[in-house]
């Protein structure tokens, strides 16, 4: 698998999009898109990458959360390349409805999507379990204090990720998580669960 983290317009605020391909770019790989970014900005550079002869150069995209930095280009992004799109929240260009562990193949490797709540309640998570990467569009995962107040579903969710064996972090914001991040992931779930818990 490879992930490919997308050039963003420097007069935009825009959340990071990944374009994520199989290692060989084979006609079985599902070239996908890790959110869309505010304005299309990202086409320019896709159409310079090795995306395999024969294929579309994007065939789905996965939406994180429906925020404008995430998902403002879907329009284009569709008129572009007419990809499935997948998100929680049914938006205008969206496919199908992500439901909690759903299956999805992306690149060459199969993923699992994780509904985790917190930021946003149509927020997900993506994992792929042979590569040990996640995916966490803006889902809070490096909290480095106690205080504030959290949704219940969310320390559901982030008990659930502390479960898996994840060794890369790809945010919607911040530079790839690459080390101490089992650690990292404890210390978020202790410090949520010393702040206040609302249903």
């Amino acid at each position: 698998m490879k992930v490919t983290l997308l050039k963003k317009d420097p007069k935009l605020y825009s959340a990071n999009v990944y374009l994520v391909r199989g290692d060989w770019n084979a006609i079985s790989d599902i070239n996908t898109l890790i959110d869309v970014g505010t304005n299309g900005f990202i086409i320019d550079e896709l159409e310079t990458l090795s995306t395999g002869v024969g294929k579309k150069r994007v065939e789905q995209v996965i939406l994180t959360h429906e925020h404008f930095d995430h998902s403002g280009a879907l329009s284009k992004i569709k008129e572009a390349y007419n990809p499935t799109v997948y998100a929680y929240s049914m938006l205008q260009g969206v496919d199908v409805k992500i439901k909690d562990k759903m299956s999805v193949k992306i690149g060459d490797r199969e993923a699992i999507i994780f509904h985790t709540p917190g930021h946003s309640n149509d927020s997900v998570c993506i994992y792929c379990e042979e590569e040990k990467v996640l995916f966490s569009g803006d889902t809070p995962l490096n909290i480095k204090s106690q205080g504030g107040t959290y949704n219940y579903y969310y320390v559901q969710a982030l008990e659930m990720l502390t479960k898996l064996d994840i060794q890369t972090i790809y945010s919607g914001h911040d530079e790839p998580l690459t080390s101490r991040v089992k650690e990292i992931l404890f210390n978020t779930l202790e410090n949520v669960r010393r702040s206040k818990i609302v249903p």
